[in-house]
């Protein structure tokens, strides 16, 4: 598979092509057992299910470790769980599949959800309370998660090495460990980082201030939301704050305090992995995700990550994470076009600030039956049009028959030999359009195009139309000096 870098705003292969991501998270986070304390974290992943994303048109995938699974022990690596995961990797690479590597945490803690193994957790005594309605309200209240996170913001020693010291040395040891891993083209460090006390500070204040916007001019007033029937109240706050400038007021009461984490302390440590990894791997791309509070649409102003010279470092992309407010709650299948807009309008001035380019590390989190295909046909038009790659969250083996896959299963430009103008899937229509300039066309190879049928029409340039061997097919296209327009009928 062909080496993956970054040139500009793009990623672009070793024929120096611009290359497009559709992807999937593949993220097992542990299976609890009867009678052990700890999780089985080594999935059971059918061979075929490979075949089946590659059939589905996915080239990229966001492949979950958990610390506690890698580090059991402080500096104890359990190799036989890395290898157990490499072999997946090399059904990724045997389908034509890329893979970036995602150090997946949700609540800091396997012992709360996923992520550090228990001796790298130091509570401060306070119990963990279990969650009640979300999982992401430990975030929002419980002193457990927060005094874990603060410790390790804080780096607080455990056996002479700070904490950001042991996560620095594991991750040095898994981009050692799978050095040999050629679709492997880069590591997202964190999952969704926040502080930790100061999330519950966040909160609070966004609900301050939240309940100011409600009951401000903007939202109906209280006494018409009294009168509504239980099952209407939501509904009807959700529909007030479709407004762009309505929902960002409303999530915007924890801007400064996510501000201050973001600058103060996640990038100095963002800053000081990278350069760890940059001496071990120096030719993988480095990930920075945004805040979980900037899933909300709250600012992320991450400075650009740095060499020892001071230069901006090189390979280094963008993966934000965006959701609706009614994420992972009753109202889950109810996400709205306007506000998820808007948090990804957020993530695309932090992409033009950096001038770096964006996978969309998750996204979605519909469930199979959901009635909100529109949203999702939205969200990948929009990605589309901002030529974003991304990786659906999540992908399990019986998702690869849900309409979810089938919506995700569109036409897109794998690799483009010149800079893309422009691209895009007409649902309506069933046809791909693709428009790109070529400076040079017998130089950087064809141009490609996935599709999930066979085209019943192509218009623009020479090519030839291949059936590939999991079943779906390429169109192959010889360049033409200038701008090339290409359309695909399926």
């Amino acid at each position: 598979m062909e080496k993956i870098s970054i040139k500009g705003r793009h990623f672009v292969d070793a024929s120096g092509r611009q290359r497009i991501f559709n992807g999937v998270n593949l993220v097992h986070k542990g299976t609890p057992v009867e009678g052990q304390y700890r999780k089985d974290y080594f999935p059971v992943w059918p061979d075929d299910m490979f075949r089946q994303l590659a059939a589905l048109g996915v080239n990229l995938v966001r492949f979950g470790l958990i610390w506690d699974a890698v580090e059991p022990q402080p500096d104890h690596y359990d190799d036989a769980y890395l290898a157990h995961m490499a072999r997946y990797i090399d059904l990724c690479a045997e389908n034509g599949i890329y893979v970036y590597l995602d150090m997946h945490q949700d609540l800091y803690a396997a012992a709360y959800s996923d992520g550090a193994p228990d001796w790298a957790v130091i509570h401060d005594g306070y119990p963990h309370k279990k969650t009640r309605f979300i999982w992401a309200e430990s975030y929002f209240i419980d002193k457990a998660t927060h005094r874990a996170l603060d410790h390790f913001w804080a780096n607080t020693p455990i056996r002479g090495k700070g904490l950001q010291e042991h996560f620095a040395d594991m991750w040095c040891h898994v981009a050692s460990f799978f050095a040999d891993k050629p679709n492997i083209i880069g590591y997202d460090v964190f999952n969704e980082p926040l502080p930790g006390t100061d999330s519950g500070r966040i909160f609070r204040e966004t609900i301050r201030h939240g309940i100011g916007v409600i009951l401000s001019r903007k939202v109906p007033k209280l006494a018409t939301l009294r009168k509504l029937k239980t099952e209407d109240f939501v509904p009807a706050i959700l529909s007030a704050v479709d407004d762009p400038a309505v929902f960002r007021d409303l999530t915007s009461g924890g801007d400064m305090l996510n501000l201050k984490f973001c600058v103060d302390t996640y990038y100095p440590f963002l800053q000081s992995l990278a350069l760890r990894l940059r001496a071990v791997a120096p030719d993988k791309i480095i990930i920075m995700e945004n805040s979980y509070w900037s899933n909300t649409s709250m600012p992320w102003p991450i400075p650009y990550l740095r060499e020892t010279d001071g230069a901006r470092m090189a390979n280094v992309a963008f993966a934000p994470h965006g959701y609706d407010i009614t994420v992972d709650s009753p109202y889950t299948n109810t996400a709205g076009n306007s506000r998820v807009q808007t948090i990804f309008d957020a993530h695309a001035k932090t992409q033009d600030r950096l001038d770096v380019p964006v996978i969309v590390g998750e996204w979605g989190g519909m469930v199979p039956g959901s009635e909100e295909y529109p949203h999702l046909e939205f969200l990948l038009k929009y990605f589309d049009d901002h030529q974003w790659s991304q990786t659906y969250w999540a992908f399990a083996p019986d998702f690869a028959e849900s309409k979810i896959m089938q919506i995700i299963a569109r036409p897109y430009p794998i690799a483009v030999n010149g800079e893309i103008e422009r691209y895009g899937f007409d649902r309506d229509n069933s046809t791909f359009r693709l428009v790109y300039d070529c400076a040079f066309p017998r130089k950087g190879g064809k141009t490609i195009v996935w599709t999930p049928t066979e085209p019943r029409k192509v218009t623009g340039s020479r090519c030839t139309v291949e059936q590939q061997p999991d079943g779906s097919w390429q169109v192959s296209f010889l360049n033409n000096k200038g701008r090339n327009e290409i359309e695909v009928c399926l």
